[in-house]
């Protein structure tokens, strides 16, 4: 028998073909995140709504900078008749016309667009307050408090949206902050069965089975791992509840329960006072009305494509 030596150290020693050539390189993690705003910038879609967006909350920031006159100011009060109101481009000082008490139509439709922000951003966040809490306590808790909780919240849906948020405001006053509540209580069940929904779909994955087997209380893993991973849903249904807010914020004002003076620029209270100029001034009405739809459209464009890049099964590539 011949033994087997060890190769010579002037041996070469074939290489193996399972060990990697050079070095070796680790790919960076992306988050969640990280990769819905990678599709974010791939989408056409997605950057037109950010684009509308941007320019209406550009617009709301600097108000006081782009408006010619503020807000209430009646510049033009002496070139009013009771049958002639200057529509755009009859006067060089007033490019898109007057209303009929005088006021400047550019300038109401630039603090028009702060008073909407405020009022979308106001109510969508009270709203997501209150419909995380009682999802967080639905979810949370199980058995009997569930059923509670969405029983109330199954009361809640059963009435349209518009028609709740005027049954609060006309209870609570005409006045801005009436508004606000009552759009932010009509959206509070959306936002409580999304999150409820979220958090029972989470609370079956594989990592809260780890999580119990390494002694986690429930709590510490409901608020440390279940929730934030629940989140997604609820942001993209915040940024429609946007578009909602500013329709809805428009349609109580035209209803007359925004409160302020007729004069106020708001894009609600616009409308409600074109109705009778519509023969002798219908710019009045359409202007104010494209900027609501609009500004609704760019929330609902973003909005949608933040949900396709977040849910993998609404993706398309």
């Amino acid at each position: 028998m011949s033994a087997v030596l060890p190769p010579t150290s002037g041996a070469s020693v074939a290489p193996d073909p399972q060990e990697p050539k050079g070095p070796v390189r680790r790919e960076a993690g992306t988050s969640v995140w990280g990769a819905a705003f990678a599709r974010l910038r791939r989408n056409p879609q997605a950057i037109v709504g950010a684009a509308i967006v941007g320019l209406f909350v550009l617009v709301a920031i600097l108000a006081p900078v782009l408006a010619p006159y503020a807000g209430t100011a009646l510049p033009g009060r002496g070139e009013i008749t009771p049958t002639s109101i200057p529509v755009p481009g009859e006067l060089a000082q007033f490019p898109l016309g007057l209303d009929r008490f005088g006021g400047d139509v550019l300038s109401k439709l630039i603090w028009g667009a702060q008073a909407s922000l405020l009022i979308g951003l106001v109510s969508t966040a009270l709203g997501l307050a209150g419909g995380m809490l009682l999802g967080l306590i639905a979810a949370g808790f199980g058995g009997w408090v569930d059923n509670l909780v969405m029983r109330l919240v199954d009361i809640l849906l059963s009435v349209p949206n518009l028609l709740l948020a005027v049954s609060i405001a006309a209870v609570l006053g005409q006045t801005p902050a009436a508004v606000m509540i009552a759009i932010g209580a009509s959206q509070v069940p959306i936002f409580a069965r999304l999150l409820r929904s979220s958090m029972l779909q989470q609370r079956s994955a594989d990592y809260v089975l780890a999580a119990q087997t390494l002694g986690l209380s429930r709590r510490s893993i409901t608020m440390s791992h279940v929730l934030p991973n629940s989140l997604g849903p609820v942001v993209v249904q915040a940024t429609l509840a946007l578009a909602t807010a500013v329709i809805d914020a428009a349609a109580l004002s035209f209803l007359g329960l925004g409160g302020g003076r007729p004069e106020t620029a708001e894009w609600g209270r616009m409308l409600t006072y074109a109705q009778n100029e519509l023969a002798i001034a219908p710019h009045l009405a359409f202007l104010p009305g494209i900027c609501i739809a609009i500004t609704a459209l760019g929330f609902t464009l973003f909005g949608e494509s933040l949900r396709e890049a977040l849910d993998p099964r609404q993706r398309k590539a």
